[in-house]
């Protein structure tokens, strides 16, 4: 971000939505994908689940109060620095590259454009180059780490079924690889069309998002289910009024997708 110099003004200016993320199709498509790649629906069963592990005495009404606020502030801190990181990247993406000639359109693209000496400098370019390889490889490890958690989660919680964790990482990763392998054979292994693949498995998990959001919100305002601890007037205003704008927005993208 130092070495970029973005003008702060434009960083704020753009936090304001414009009408061509509903317009443009090309916007729409990646503003969807960033949601549901930040956010990704599983997680929210993995954060349920983790607040169960926790220790403390679910009879005492001080206990299970001090157990909530320390579960909403460890979401709220792990979306917090997501949401920082991603609109980090933006800035940084949009004032490097900005005037750059070279195509950008895919992640191999975007990293042969940080070797370039003339963007960054000759003792920059390769550090940024290396960070921004290490950076997919964790965020590709934890991505298979939270899904592996998550589907353990369910099969126990949901099915009760229960197997060794290798075995239920092999049947995951052999389900999830089967529609890419599927895919590649129809429409080729280019990189570009791997790019888009990539795209498309992000955008579905912010179609898949209201299918966990809106369960999530019934629940936890139902006052005879959560009693005290029910929603707020507030935050169920604020939970029906992302999940219906969010749930158009996936609606629009699919209907011009497809007309």
């Amino acid at each position: 971000m130092i070495i970029s110099s973005p003008a702060v003004s434009e960083i704020f200016g753009g936090f304001i939505p414009k009408p061509e993320i509903v317009t443009n199709k090309g916007a729409l498509l990646i503003a969807l994908g960033i949601v549901g790649a930040t956010i990704m629906p599983h997680n929210l069963y993995l954060h349920s689940s983790i607040v169960q592990a926790r220790k403390y005495d679910r009879t005492d009404r001080k206990s299970l109060k001090e157990a909530i606020k320390f579960a909403t502030i460890d979401s709220n801190i792990q979306l917090t620095i997501a949401f920082i990181i991603n609109c980090l990247l933006l800035i940084l993406g949009a004032s490097l590259f900005f005037g750059y000639d070279g195509p950008l359109d895919t992640l191999g693209q975007l990293y042969r454009a940080l070797n370039d000496n003339s963007i960054v400098g000759a003792i920059a370019s390769p550090a940024l180059s290396v960070l921004f390889a290490v950076a997919l490889l964790a965020s590709g490890q934890n991505s298979t780490i939270t899904g592996t958690l998550t589907g353990q989660i369910i099969m126990e919680g949901y099915i009760h079924m229960r197997m060794p964790m290798w075995a239920r990482r092999m049947i995951t990763r052999v389900v999830a690889i089967i529609p890419v392998i599927i895919c590649i054979i129809i429409f080729g292994d280019t990189e570009a069309v791997v790019e888009k693949l990539l795209i498309y498995t992000q955008v579905f998990l912010s179609i898949a998002l209201p299918f966990s959001i809106i369960p999530l919100t019934m629940f936890t305002s139902d006052k005879k289910l959560m009693g005290e601890f029910s929603n707020s007037k507030v935050t169920n205003w604020i939970a029906w009024g992302i999940s219906v704008i969010l749930t158009l927005l996936n609606i629009w993208l699919i209907f011009t997708t497809f007309s």
